[in-house]
């Protein structure tokens, strides 16, 4: 981004809550069944029907509150948002409007990598509960649209941020926070192929000391990719815009993945266009201290603790403790094969899980908890490369075969493929000393002062030995031998 722009940006997250019934009836929320068959007469308001809210709506967003270091609100208000769409047969939708459940918090993230990552924290302004609306089906019908409510009604907690961020990078950041923590206390299961998870950017530029711009909402984004493409087309289209003499109007824009641009849906509507009232079914929802210290019992560590700890107790940097969580899949993971490998191989462990493991899983697209290579799998190879029976190569053969199942432990995988390092000098000596002899030029270049020519020399013998001999001894023996 130019120095002579700055961008400011705001998420509003809904984040659909992973209860059995819906947030006002008794309805299912299970996905993928046939359309408009999970729609009671609650969830369209027929005349004479009372909608009743969802206990574990509620648990669902005091955890959430008590996660990020919110304020849960004693007392919040359910309202009527009041708008016409094809799929909100009501001509509203409940919601939380002057009085939201939770208010404030703030969750901390980690941007970039290496040198250039750094550490911010985004501000959230609040999180309310609402009802989901139906969907609008274009594909499957020639001129017409269809209508299916089986989502009208599913449980919605809409988490709104401060206009904290000030590029794509940090967007994404806080966007994949949320994510993993919605998962890790266990509200949400975050599937954003289902819509279980979807992000609106309200995306501004200005100039610097100027006040703000005039936004516009980049609407359902359901993939990290398309949230960082739509954001930086905006940015590039604001500015532009601006530089050409135009202005910016406040609009809602969707974004097309296959042009990788925003078009404008509407002209954005403010609060008052929704004409919000307090709903005149639903008596205020009164949370107490003593159910919010229930639902604080029953929460798990959360990843900055954890990640603290980490820190603390296993001497990793930051960006490793922020990695491995990511997730609580991934934590539990690290965890289980610490305890199996034992506090000294922390750090070893982690470059594993975060390193060979994740590229694998990425690689194939499975998820820590379907890994083929169990926990206690990984702990037994990083033992036998701790005791020196294997090297960090060897170990990246043993672990591949662990991972096609061609053996049980990594114990089995070593005595069936014959890879125990050799650390016997005897055995190793003749290698080096015919690597000597046929490489006469890489000796002649290291004793005039070239590293380089040392390293390749290593690397002749390793070739030679098929990797099974110690990196160590390897290089103790040559530079004996080299003088």
């Amino acid at each position: 981004m130019r120095r002579d722009w700055e961008v400011v940006i705001g998420l509003e997250t809904h984040a659909q809550l992973n209860t059995t019934s819906k947030i006002f009836s008794g309805a299912s929320t299970a996905f993928g069944a046939e359309p408009n068959v999970q729609a009671c007469a609650v969830d369209i308001a027929l005349p004479g029907v009372l909608p009743v809210l969802n206990r574990g709506a509620v648990e669902r967003a005091i955890r959430f509150g008590l996660a990020i270091g919110a304020e849960i609100a004693p007392r919040s208000v359910f309202a009527r948002k009041n708008y016409f769409y094809p799929d909100l047969p009501k001509g509203y939708q409940i919601s939380q409007m002057d009085l939201p459940v939770v208010v404030g918090g703030e969750i901390t993230i980690q941007v970039g990598e290496g040198d250039k990552a750094y550490t911010k924290v985004v501000h959230l302004t609040r999180a309310h509960l609402e009802e989901d609306a139906g969907k609008s089906l274009h594909e499957d019908f020639h001129g017409q649209s269809g209508i299916d409510l089986n989502r009208a009604g599913t449980p919605l907690l809409e988490i709104v941020t401060e206009p904290d961020m000030s590029s794509s990078a940090e967007a994404v950041a806080y966007a994949k926070a949320l994510h993993a923590l919605v998962q890790w206390i266990d509200i949400c299961d975050g599937n954003m192929q289902e819509g279980s998870f979807r992000c609106d950017a309200n995306v501004s530029v200005r100039r610097p000391g100027e006040p703000l711009g005039t936004r516009r909402e980049i609407k359902n984004l359901n993939s990290f990719r398309f949230l960082q493409q739509a954001i930086d087309y905006e940015i590039n289209w604001q500015i532009e815009t601006i530089e050409d003499g135009g202005k910016i109007q406040q609009a809602t824009v969707l974004f097309d993945p296959d042009s990788g641009e925003t078009r404008v849906m509407r002209t954005k509507e403010d609060a008052h266009d929704y004409r919000y009232f307090p709903d005149p079914d639903l008596l205020p929802l009164v949370i107490s201290d003593e159910w919010k210290a229930e639902v604080a019992a029953s929460m798990p560590e959360l990843p900055v603790q954890l990640a603290a700890r980490f820190q603390s107790e296993y001497g990793l940097s930051a960006y490793d403790a922020a990695g491995l969580t990511s997730s609580r899949d991934t934590a539990l993971y690290y965890v289980e094969v610490v305890k199996l490998a034992g506090a000294a191989q922390a750090k070893i462990a982690a470059n594993w899980v975060m390193g060979e493991l994740a590229a694998r899983l990425n690689k194939e697209e499975k998820s820590v908890a379907d890994s083929p290579v169990a926990a206690a799998q990984l702990a037994g190879l990083i033992a036998r490369i701790a005791d020196n029976t294997i090297s960090n190569n060897i170990a990246k053969k043993v672990f591949e075969a662990l991972w096609n199942g061609e053996g049980a432990t990594a114990d089995e995988v070593i005595e069936k493929q014959g890879l125990k390092q050799v650390t016997d000098a005897s055995a190793i000596e003749p290698i080096i000393d015919e690597v000597l002899a046929n490489n006469a030029q890489n000796v002649a270049e290291y004793k005039a002062g070239k590293e380089k020519a040392f390293n390749a020399l290593v690397g002749q013998v390793m070739k030679a030995s098929k990797g099974k001999a110690s990196p160590a001894q390897v290089n103790e023996l040559l530079k004996k031998k080299l003088g």
